[in-house]
């Protein structure tokens, strides 16, 4: 890694101490024990899915492969790290660690849980905060997790430094090299499942070190918000392709989304044309001191004029927005936090103290309540579905009636549009790392 990378772990991990101080102080204790945590076996069996370390031990190191590791940190003293390096021959061995971060870490390596344990019980102490699941330490070491602290050290993870940042700009070239494979993928007539491989293999990931699960539908799969079935046969008749996919780097994640239409000139193409259009508008809208509710009300607003000029409703895009139509069209949130977690924690959080602020009634879905602030990296991901059982709810209806059902059967058989970037608020102008990832690549 380059020495530049290295200024900015190290600019980052002094801003982890001082926040990390922060909440102890504010929550009455006096150290900190975080576990990267273990694999937890699958009920009645002798195999664990594949293991993700805690993002809080993430936040202080790039340590994605370290089951039954912990952090120690107390303050006014240089971090320690517990390193368990079994000694084992029916699994990999975590490498030794090496790289721009060891040197700010005393690394005790060990070579069971029980020194571990042993070694975690030399800094344990009345008032320590012991962040991790149950069991994360044996029944010894209970974590308690201290909500007061927990909110703060959440409320703080919301706004990345430069050094996330730099990651997390890796993690969108990887995501979009997967996109350009899968779209040619498309064109050639591939199925779900072999655009799934070809994701994979053009970005360099297993399943397992996806951030979260492909979204690869083809047609009336892309109504399904979550679709993860991969077909295996090509279908008949190719319409659309909705692909929601990542990339993960350093434990950090990107959560990109592209539609294409299979006919370029269609009305379907003109309909993404459109949508795409009008997240760019929203794109842009991410700046500081801006309420994230209000940008998902305006994603709502824009959408009623989507839905007036491409002829799926007879009434005025005032109108669809005011009946609640759009609702129908656009059934989940604007977008969410993105970090070290695709869903970042604390998008509901009221102040660094905690509390909840919940999304408006009308829009349960959405992830995000807080006021935009510079550093945090969003997603802005409006979507069009054409979702039977929502649309036939809605039929049922006085709205119903302002709706051209002619004209939305038309596009029944491409199920739904959804455009997703990642964008980094700033002081200033946002910044598109999605487009800034596909640009490098042209």
């Amino acid at each position: 890694m380059s020495a530049a990378l290295a200024s900015l772990y190290a600019q980052h991990l002094d801003q982890v101490i001082r926040d990390s101080d922060a909440a102890l102080a504010a929550s009455g204790h006096d150290s900190l024990l975080i576990a990267a945590g273990t694999p937890r076996l699958r009920f009645l069996d002798d195999q664990a899915p594949p293991f993700v370390a805690s993002p809080h031990f993430l936040h202080w190191l790039p340590l994605t492969d370290a089951p039954g590791s912990w952090i120690v940190h107390v303050p006014g003293r240089r971090p320690r790290l517990i390193f368990l390096q079994p000694r084992d021959y029916w699994h990999v061995v975590p490498d030794t660690p090496r790289g721009y971060w060891v040197e700010h870490f005393d690394i005790v390596t060990v070579a069971d849980e029980n020194a571990a344990r042993l070694e975690l019980e030399r800094s344990l102490g009345e008032h320590s905060a012991v962040l991790g699941e149950d069991g994360a330490a044996g029944s010894d070491i209970a974590p308690n997790n201290p909500p007061a602290l927990l909110a703060r050290l959440h409320w703080t993870r919301a706004c990345k430094t430069a050094y996330e940042i730099t990651l997390m700009r890796a993690a969108s070239r990887i995501g979009a090299r997967g996109h350009l494979a899968a779209a040619r993928a498309f064109a050639a007539g591939a199925s779900e499942f072999e655009i799934h491989l070809a994701y994979l293999a053009a970005s360099g990931q297993t399943e397992a070190e996806l951030p979260y699960a492909n979204i690869i539908g083809l047609n009336t799969h892309g109504a399904v918000l979550h679709y993860t079935r991969f077909e295996r046969a090509r279908p008949d008749a190719r319409h659309s392709l909705l692909i929601d996919a990542g990339g993960q780097y350093a434990g950090y994640a990107s959560d990109i989304t592209r539609t294409y239409a299979a006919e370029p000139q269609g009305d379907f193409a003109a309909l993404v044309a459109t949508l795409e259009e009008m997240q760019q508008i929203l794109c842009l809208d991410v700046r500081a001191g801006q309420p994230y509710p209000e940008l998902h009300l305006e994603a709502h607003r824009l959408l009623g004029g989507v839905l007036a000029a491409h002829g799926l409703v007879r009434c005025s895009a005032e109108a669809a927005f005011a009946q609640g139509i759009t609702r129908t069209f656009l059934p989940h949130g604007l977008g969410h936090l993105l970090g070290l977690q695709v869903h970042d924690i604390g998008g509901h959080q009221s102040s660094p103290e905690g509390g909840r602020t919940p999304p408006p009634p009308e829009h349960p879905y959405l992830r995000l309540t807080r006021t935009l602030e510079p550093g945090m990296v969003v997603t802005i991901e409006p979507g069009l579905y054409f979702i039977p059982m929502l649309l036939d709810a809605l039929r049922a209806t006085p709205a119903g009636s302002d709706v051209d059902w002619a004209r939305v059967e038309t596009f029944m058989s491409c199920g739904g549009i959804r455009i997703e970037d990642d964008v980094l608020c700033t002081a200033d102008d946002p910044h598109n790392l999605t487009r800034e990832a596909f640009a490098a690549l042209a």
